[in-house]
């Protein structure tokens, strides 16, 4: 019995070290907040493609040029977009790999055959 109980306290002490803390883990949360609207999702999967600019985004989308300016900001305050200016132009473009690896998992996550229970 106390090999079980030494077995659970190392595991608990363990756990507890490996636990990030709560405001990195609020952190997190919010992020993945940011992939709960449907207009941004549809618009980081547009930036898979390429970089485009608000304009073409709005056309794709079927969308005011407004709406989707809002959105594109919300993004690139959550650095998932960055973007770059050519004249008048702004292009904008997937911030880094790592926002087209999240957004490729998880839909693969939804994507994948599963096993029928038994």
């Amino acid at each position: 019995m106390k090999v079980k109980l030494h077995v659970r306290q190392t595991l608990i002490k363990t756990v507890k070290q490996e636990l990030p803390r709560d405001e990195m883990l609020c952190d997190l949360a919010d992020l993945f907040k940011l992939f709960g609207d449907t207009t941004r999702m549809r618009i980081l999967f547009l930036l898979f493609e390429s970089e485009l600019c608000v304009c073409t985004i709005a056309e794709l989308l079927n969308m005011t040029q407004s709406a989707i300016s809002h959105q594109l900001k919300v993004l690139k305050q959550a650095k998932l977009i960055d973007c770059r200016r050519e004249g008048k132009t702004i292009y904008y473009f997937l911030a880094d790999d790592h926002v087209r690896t999240i957004i490729e998992q998880g839909f693969e996550h939804l994507t994948e055959e599963k096993e029928p229970e038994s």
